[in-house]
């Protein structure tokens, strides 16, 4: 069930994520008044290891304290479950940002669940909206938009010149927003980097007070465009020490955000099997001989692409994917 309140509960301000569970109990939306009563919505910790927007929300709500909002804010606090184990999901769970509106998940509790918070905030006619989320990678920080429209690059451009637009994977916050009103979603670097709290601090700061979004493209980004998702044959033990099925390249990590070359070694079979991978494009088809080839036991790229999102916690891995592929769009 949804808990929806007015004003932040006790101890909130000072609350670390593992701390959400016993504070709220469920999955809570949470309402503040602001001098322009049009609310900004946020969410984070729809996974629940992922507390870099907890932390900044922190930041900003408590410089203003005994202060009046600039703006109203509706914050939805997620996976409350998961963030008291320090977990991106329990396993018994769906992922918290692929069941929003237009999911191609079953319907389950978590479905209903996101449903009535867009049926909620579609009332409130929100400014725009914000979903926060760390990298367990090593990536830059970067906005990602789901429609190439000018306002939602516009927010995206407030956060990064770096602007990821895609549309897949389905059921993610800001797809199931954009509808709505202008909506981002910021990656702020790996859990625990300073750097990435205080910059989705001075993001959130800075959308609170405009009044409104430009109407033109932004002229000073990088967009790029996601093409491929690739994720690791399911009946494949991988690893990084080549004790398992497939041996992933321990260098991955380098390549995120990075123009990699053809034939750059991504992983090495250690069995006969030829899929080692499967590459999803927006259509939900299967695309890996465009984009991989086998190199004698070596998995190798067939073209030049930037990749986006490769971690080395093959636990991540296995719940979402190995990275994603990239190209740039020509503004």
């Amino acid at each position: 069930m949804l808990n929806e309140i007015q004003g932040l509960p006790a101890g909130f301000l000072d609350a670390a994520a593992e701390d959400m569970k016993r504070l709220l109990q469920t999955p809570s939306l949470i309402h503040l008044e602001g001098k322009n009563p049009q609310p900004l919505f946020i969410s984070t910790l729809l996974h629940g290891n992922e507390d870099s927007g907890l932390k900044a929300l922190q930041i900003i709500l408590k410089k203003f304290e005994n202060k009046t909002l600039p703006r109203a804010l509706s914050i939805f606090i997620g996976n409350v479950s998961a963030a008291e184990k320090n977990m991106r999901k329990l396993d018994a769970q769906p992922d918290y940002n692929r069941v929003w509106p237009g999911t191609d998940s079953d319907a389950c509790e978590e479905t209903r669940l996101m449903q009535r918070v867009v049926d909620v905030m579609k009332k409130r006619k929100p400014f725009a909206s914000i979903d926060l989320h760390n990298n367990t990678g090593r990536n830059p920080h970067y906005g990602c938009v789901n429609r190439m429209s000018a306002q939602y690059l516009q927010l995206a451009r407030l956060f990064s010149h770096t602007v990821v637009y895609f549309s897949t994977p389905k059921g993610v916050q800001s797809e199931a927003f954009s509808v709505i009103c202008p909506a981002v979603t910021l990656e702020c670097g790996k859990v625990g980097e300073k750097d990435g709290v205080s910059h989705a601090a001075r993001y959130i700061e800075t959308v609170m007070q405009l009044e409104t979004l430009p109407d033109h493209v932004p002229g000073d980004i990088d967009l790029l465009h996601t093409v491929g998702r690739v994720t690791i044959n399911t009946a494949l033990d991988f690893d990084f020490d080549g004790s398992g099925d497939l041996a992933l390249d321990g260098s991955i990590e380098l390549y995120n955000f990075r123009q990699v070359k053809e034939n750059t070694r991504f992983a090495t079979l250690m069995t006969n099997t030829t899929n080692a991978f499967d590459v999803w494009d927006d259509e939900g088809n299967n695309v890996y001989d465009e984009y991989f080839k086998l190199d004698g036991q070596h998995v190798v790229l067939k073209k030049t692409m930037m990749p986006s999102m490769f971690t080395k916690n093959t636990d991540i891995i296995r719940q979402d994917c190995l990275c994603y592929l990239m190209e740039h769009i020509d503004q």
